[in-house]
């Protein structure tokens, strides 16, 4: 992902990042005119970029609030807790990113800061740990479908902050080792690599098969149950992470095995599809809690404590219910 930022936003080989997207065959003098020309859609598709970015913020800003402050927590909230600051933190990062490029307009727009790549590195780890945070929520509710009774009686109580802080945790050694070769060593695209190979052989699959297991057991059961809206916004999401997000990574990965230079356009235009990514996941919780609901007026935290309920603590349940049924039988006894 830095590597493809940078690369779409500077001349030549300014930086170590920026070597790996830079055709060493083409000139300079193509370069600068390639440039020239694309400047104007340039700087519409970061202006755009922009604007998600800040319309993200809000929305994921209401989605900390809510699940951090407003609402009691459960597993499944702790998971889209962490995942919403995730978001938030990209966006965050990509804001800033942004307005150092359009406060150089229109002069050189292509001029290097030291802030700007720790800005990247920074987003990196962000991008890293939300690919890795949806794929440790998709396993968890496949899991609390295929086995349900494992999950009601034998899951760990602290399993879901324990998760999320063991991969916010891998997030932080993946990053930091990239960063590392790529600015103290000379082998930075094997990192790279290896980075890519991770979420595409590792996190990926499992998030993909638990998302087609968690379609098909919804699918077979919606034939006698409603499907929950939890299923739905699992699925729809990482749907869109899939379309939106992880094409930043193929595109990184094709330049890096390729070695050739990828059209500015289509690096500036792969920089807006993460942003909207992490800007749809709180409208998404919205829309998919409103539907089939249209003609009742219900506020966001309304919206958020029926959807969230479904995923109450099965064995928060359990002993209230056993405990009232002697109470029921004592009558008849004395009768």
């Amino acid at each position: 992902m830095t590597e493809l930022i940078t690369a779409s936003l500077t001349v030549g080989q300014i930086s170590l990042p920026s070597c790996l997207f830079v055709n060493e065959s083409s000139g300079s003098n193509d370069t600068d005119l390639d440039q020239d020309r694309c400047f104007i859609p340039i700087l519409v598709l970061n202006s755009v970029s922009l604007f998600v970015c800040l319309f993200g913020l809000a929305g994921n800003g209401v989605v900390l609030l809510l699940l951090g402050f407003w609402m009691k927590k459960n597993p499944f909230t702790i998971y889209l807790l962490n995942l919403a600051i995730a978001d938030f933190g990209f966006l965050l990062c990509m804001v800033v990113f942004l307005v150092i490029i359009l406060l150089n307009v229109p002069g050189d727009i292509h001029g290097g800061f030291a802030a700007r790549e720790a800005i990247q590195w920074v987003a990196l780890f962000i991008y890293n740990t939300g690919l890795y945070l949806l794929t440790a929520i998709s396993v968890h509710r496949c899991l609390s479908v295929l086995f349900p009774l494992w999950y009601r009686c034998h899951r760990p109580q602290n399993l879901s902050p324990t998760v999320c802080a063991l991969l916010w945790a891998l997030s932080v050694l993946v990053t930091g080792l990239e960063c590392y070769f790529c600015i103290t060593r000379d082998n930075c695209s094997k990192m790279t690599i290896f980075s890519c190979v991770l979420s595409f052989l590792v996190f990926s699959p499992l998030m993909v098969l638990s998302s087609v297991t968690l379609f098909i057991k919804v699918r077979y059961c919606s034939q006698r149950h409603q499907p929950t809206k939890l299923y739905v916004i699992i699925m729809v999401t990482v749907l869109f992470f899939l379309v939106l997000a992880l094409p930043l990574r193929v595109i990184v990965l094709m330049a890096l095995l390729s070695h050739t230079a990828i059209h500015l356009l289509v690096k500036n235009l792969v920089i807006l599809l993460p942003c909207l990514n992490s800007s749809i996941n709180p409208f998404i919780y919205f829309l998919v809690g409103k539907h089939g609901r249209r003609q009742v007026r219900e506020s966001l935290k309304e919206v958020f404590q029926r959807i969230f309920k479904e995923e109450a603590d099965p064995q928060e349940k359990r002993p209230t219910k056993r405990a009232q049924e002697p109470a029921t039988e004592k009558p008849s006894e004395h009768g």
